[in-house]
């Protein structure tokens, strides 16, 4: 990574993004030595321009950002850092410090929280219990909650049609961690098929 400091006098601007639902959670400025320090310790560090020093995101609130990757732009001048929050990024106690900001959506952290309960072997968890009774009880849920979301769609409840579109991708999103998928490889064939017609 060979990152151009003299643009800005010394500093890059720095894009923190949410690891897992791509919402882009702040931005902020590094030096070489902030670059280092975040390199070596994993953890965020900036370099802030009001106080000219060097401050790790978290290190008062203990909301670090546990760094996952780092991008340079086409410039070499400003760098997109993915990252996993500890707790809200924003100092106002909000996740991001962007208003409007879907990012990729909540079917990304519903998908980190399946996994989750699937590899902490949750004893309480209905999503562990199913995934514990095998693939063919999956892929039968999702063969009822398809069933269910057909009939509903020939009535005029929007409600229940919404709740059973709602199974469906739940269980879904079960049977790809079954199959050892994720939401990314379904996204990467329909984008591939966009592309392609």
């Amino acid at each position: 990574m060979k990152v151009d400091f003299n643009k800005g006098n010394g500093l890059v601007p720095v894009v923190i993004q949410d690891n897992i639902s791509l919402k882009v959670l702040m931005l902020g400025y590094m030096n070489e030595e902030a670059l280092a320090k975040t390199k070596a310790k994993g953890l965020v560090t900036f370099y802030s321009r009001s106080r000219n020093e060097l401050w790790t995101k978290g290190e008062t609130s203990g909301n670090y950002l546990h760094v996952k990757e780092i991008f340079e732009d086409c410039d070499n001048d400003t760098l997109l850092v993915k990252a996993t929050p500890d707790g809200p990024t924003c100092h106002t106690g909000s996740e991001t410090c962007f208003k409007e900001n879907s990012g990729k959506g909540f079917l990304y952290q519903l998908e980190q929280t399946i996994d989750e309960r699937i590899i902490n072997d949750s004893e309480k968890s209905y999503t562990n219990d199913l995934f514990k009774r095998g693939i063919n009880k999956m892929a039968q849920k999702v063969g009822e909650e398809a069933v269910e979301l057909v009939i509903e769609a020939k009535d005029n409840n929007d409600d229940l049609f919404k709740n059973e579109a709602a199974d469906l991708l739940y269980h879904f999103l079960i049977l790809l961690r079954a199959k050892n998928m994720k939401l990314e490889d379904i996204e990467a064939i329909l984008k591939d098929r966009n592309t392609s017609k």
